[in-house]
């Protein structure tokens, strides 16, 4: 098995759910008693959050790339970030590290082409439904994505932060999430990416009457696949 590296900790909370299914998978793959080889690293999140209020990606790249090279150094093969916006410093990352990182927009994008969809709501942060990052990876594969508007992107940002980063999970916040679902799909998206780590911690597809594409189970299997291969 190669070995691989978690970076973690924007939140906790889904970096223990990667955790959860990264070793899952393979052992439903391998049985028995194996178990992945894996190392994680998980930063303080208020640092983090620190950084993306003033804007200083600079700053959490140098801190996940010192991140990175630690791992690095004691065995790891390939990364994986558990977080849909920390994938805006993914590719420089593997340029910087010379080892490759999994990517979540790489993984959910083959999903929904798998699946014949050719539009898509987008739900995240702020920076994942505003940047480029994330949504340049769909639309390569000739999908159209589509993004809340201002007022529910702000809702979206500020509730992923202040509430399920903390592991608060209301049925307010769920409702209005599924009102803005709903709009996207009046809209015309045949299908929604949960394009956070910790929305699929409140979103269910039993939620949703179009297809949910679930970003840190594709992520999870893409880097179960990486460890196997």
């Amino acid at each position: 098995m190669k070995t691989l590296g978690l970076i973690g900790g924007f939140s906790w909370i889904s970096t223990a759910e990667y955790y959860k299914m990264i070793n899952e998978g393979v052992n439903d793959k391998l049985g028995g008693l194996e178990f992945p080889q894996c190392a994680i690293y998980s930063f303080n999140y208020a640092e983090i959050k620190k950084n993306n209020n003033t804007d200083n990606w600079e700053n959490t790249y140098q801190m996940v790339l010192e991140a990175c090279n630690g791992l690095k150094a004691s065995g790891v093969t390939g990364f994986i970030l558990c977080a849909n916006t920390m994938h805006l410093i993914a590719d420089r990352l593997e340029k910087e590290t010379g080892l490759p990182v999994i990517h979540i927009a790489s993984a959910t994008g083959t999903a929904i082409q798998k699946s014949g969809l050719k539009k898509v709501g987008l739900l995240g942060t702020k920076f994942t439904m505003e940047l480029d990052f994330f949504k340049s990876k769909i639309i390569e594969k000739g999908i159209q994505v589509l993004t809340p508007n201002e007022a529910d992107r702000e809702f979206l940002h500020n509730t992923i932060y202040d509430e399920l980063g903390k592991g608060i999970f209301t049925t307010q916040t769920k409702q209005r999430y599924l009102s803005i679902v709903k709009e996207l799909i009046n809209d015309g998206a045949e299908g929604i990416i949960l394009g956070c780590t910790e929305l699929p911690l409140i979103i269910q597809q039993s939620d949703i009457t179009v297809p949910i594409f679930d970003t840190t189970m594709l992520h999870s299997q893409a880097a179960i696949s990486f460890i196997l291969s």
